[in-house]
């Protein structure tokens, strides 16, 4: 409990920086902070309502009455009402009692409540944040490894349905899956958790996606110290998390921000500008100076108190655009008659340059489904800032691609090639996210064509594909091992499966995949960089099959990929390479060990003399069906290819089907923003 002389923790300063929108840590100032002031304990109480007619506070210790605790507004204009308590403790429960300008009764949770009742109950809970941390181990390594060239390999994970108890009703608690969710994690070799929504919502089904309590983590799990716990869990065992954050919108739930003080606080009271059309919600008001600090001191609260290692901000599509979702008639243009929405563009480079000012070695990701140019270059050079971008087209032509029956793929080549046309334009995460095992789309095996073989054999391709193609990873949890039904949170992900064999070999699958990527410089050092990837050929379509190189400094050894999207074995198959000697086949989807056939197993295989796709030497391979392989090069080998020009491709009609190199960004351990 900490000491205070007089009667405000909000200094003139602290008050200016908030309302010029450039108070980044005001958590500390507003909300409720158990102190003691002369010499009494009690609870500070801050609350911005700068509409309201009177403000006070309401609770199980004054027995709910409006007229026991009144706040006073600060003489400076700011709209801030706050007051000291005293004999106020830990575990009390509050509201704020507002009566708006026209005298409507109004009663409010606290927007910077550290805890809150579990739902449907909307009370805000006096709490502190007083934990004693054990990661320092690993915020030393975060801070040694920063940057865009290590692996980034995620494991989504909504904490709700990840695993069940009694019977598979009730979900575990954040100290219950500090037990048994970081040993898994480090098992199956992902590098990062991305959890979503942590924060306190009040519907459940909405996955955590429609916050009321952006300060606190959700009280269905635990306490506060509950979660930070299990983040201290996840780093002992060398897991990083991130956290889905969502500055796009909020709901309009009477407890909640919408309507605080009577009036669009947070909002805009145009609801053209302020309603969203898909979530049926509210969307923030980036150009008001307070919600800025509010949204990023948000952020940093989330960095600074629960030692998160990066933020993956939710829908940015939705905030860059001022007709996203709307019809003509239904939004208004910004004052240059675009579309674009310049407020929100300058909130997210503020947000951006804040984060990777105060915390380099973190990473953001942008959720961005657009053609938006430079979400991931940063802001001096134009961009917005981001450390990566997921790949939505990615994902989308890879699904598409693979719903083909594979005796059409070869009609439907150029859907799984193109996502290397621009590869290399934002830095990005391919994701295979939640979003593709809900809404009547089914699990990732029920896209996949064929009998049973057929189908996990495909299952297994497409995560070869994905772990191999340039870019970090992204899973969601269940589809590590072939979950059958589509995600439900009230039945959580189906763990029995791991009785049958077919779905245990996938899980091994994607565990060695996880290690080979986490441990191979070739796939990771240069993922976002066109110097990484070279074409041997992407043109024969008519056997449907890709070949590749994965490059990383003149040091690390090149890996050679080929992909068989049939279930044709093809024999005999000649791939052109830079050099004789030896190349030794290392990493095969088709093994036993994975479910698949184990019986075209090429070991080492020397390089011939002999011209193949413009390159001197060529192999000749068993291509196994509806598989991925690849190959590593003796040294002689290696020298010749990594000699060869980065990006060097074929003489086929695709030459262009290259990323283009772009402009080289500065180094910096930032990711993408400054």
């Amino acid at each position: 409990m900490s000491k205070v002389i007089g009667h405000s923790l909000l200094t003139d300063f602290d008050s200016s920086l908030f309302r010029a929108g450039k108070h980044f840590r005001i958590y500390r100032k507003l909300g409720s902070h158990l102190l003691e002031v002369e010499g009494q304990q009690g609870a500070h109480f801050g609350v911005w309502a700068p509409n309201a007619r009177n403000v006070s506070v309401i609770g199980s210790f004054n027995g709910w009455n409006p007229a026991a605790h009144p706040l006073a507004p600060r003489w400076d204009g700011s709209g801030i009402w706050e007051g000291f308590i005293p004999g106020v403790k830990k575990g009390d429960l509050y509201k704020y009692h507002l009566i708006s300008g026209e005298g409507r009764r109004l009663e409010k949770t606290d927007p910077y409540g550290l805890f809150f009742e579990i739902p449907p109950n909307t009370a805000t809970v006096v709490w502190d944040l007083e934990y004693q941390w054990q990661d320092e181990n690993w915020l030393k390594r975060r801070r040694e490894t920063a940057g865009l060239e290590q692996p980034f390999s995620v494991y989504e994970v909504h904490l709700g349905s990840w695993m069940k108890k009694a019977g598979g009703f009730q979900t575990l608690s954040y100290r219950e899956l500090a037990e048994k969710l970081p040993a898994y994690v480090r098992e199956m070799g992902f590098t990062h958790v991305e959890f979503l929504p942590v924060m306190e919502h009040p519907y459940f089904p909405s996955w955590g996606y429609q916050i009321t309590g952006y300060y606190g983590p959700s009280s269905r799990f635990g306490t506060p110290q509950d979660y930070m716990h299990l983040v201290d869990a996840l780093h002992d065992a060398g897991v990083g998390v991130i956290l889905d954050w969502v500055p796009s919108h909020f709901p309009n739930d009477a407890h909640g921000l919408a309507d605080f003080d009577g009036t669009h606080l947070y909002d805009h009271a145009d609801p053209r500008k302020g309603f969203h059309p898909d979530w049926k919600s509210a969307i923030f008001n980036y150009d008001r100076h307070e919600v800025r600090s509010f949204l990023i001191s948000n952020a940093l609260f989330w960095l600074d108190v629960y030692h998160t290692d990066g933020l993956r901000v939710d829908a940015v599509a939705s905030m860059l655009y001022l007709d996203y979702s709307r019809d003509e008639g239904q939004w208004l243009p910004n004052r240059y008659g675009g579309k674009e929405n310049l407020e929100a563009i300058d909130f997210l480079k503020e947000f951006n340059e804040t984060v990777y000012s105060e915390y380099p070695d973190t990473m953001t990701i942008a959720e961005e489904s657009t053609a938006w140019p430079g979400v991931s270059k940063p802001t001096f050079d134009g961009g917005l800032g981001f450390g990566q971008k997921w790949m939505m087209g990615w994902m989308h032509d890879t699904l598409k691609y693979f719903l083909n029956d594979p005796l059409y793929r070869r009609h439907n080549h150029h859907t799984i090639t193109f996502s290397l046309v621009y590869a290399f334009s934002e830095h990005f995460m391919l994701p295979l996210s939640h979003d593709e095992v809900v809404h009547g789309k089914g699990p990732l095996i029920d896209r996949m064509p064929g009998d049973a073989w057929q189908r996990f054999a495909n299952l297994r391709l497409l995560f070869g594909y994905m772990w191999l193609h340039p870019g970090s990873k992204l899973l969601f949890m269940g589809g590590e091992f072939g979950q059958t039904t589509e995600w439900s949170i009230e039945k959580g992900i189906q763990w029995q499966l791991l009785d049958n064999p077919a779905h245990q070999g996938v899980q091994k699958w994607v565990q060695t995949l996880n290690r080979f990527y986490t441990s191979t410089p070739a796939l990771y050092r240069k993922q976002f960089s066109p110097e990484g990837f070279e074409w041997i050929d992407h043109s024969d379509y008519l056997n449907s099959v890709l070949v590749f190189l994965r490059k990383g400094t003149e040091n690390d050894p090149p890996l050679l990929v080929a992909l068989n999207f049939t279930p044709v074995v093809r024999k005999d198959y000649k791939i052109g390479v830079p050099a004789t000697g030896p190349w030794k086949e290392i990493l095969n989807s088709d093994s036993a060990a994975y479910g698949g056939s184990g019986e075209f197993v090429n070991g080492t295989v020397k390089a011939v003399k002999g011209e193949q796709h413009n390159r001197p030497y060529h192999l000749s391979l068993t291509l196994p069906p509806l598989a991925a392989i690849v190959f590593t090069a003796a040294p002689a080998a290696q020298k010749a290819t990594v000699k060869r020009k980065a990006g060097a491709t074929t003489n086929t009609s695709e030459e262009s089907a290259k990323a283009p190199a772009g402009k080289k960004k500065p180094a910096d351990k930032s990711g993408g923003a400054k």
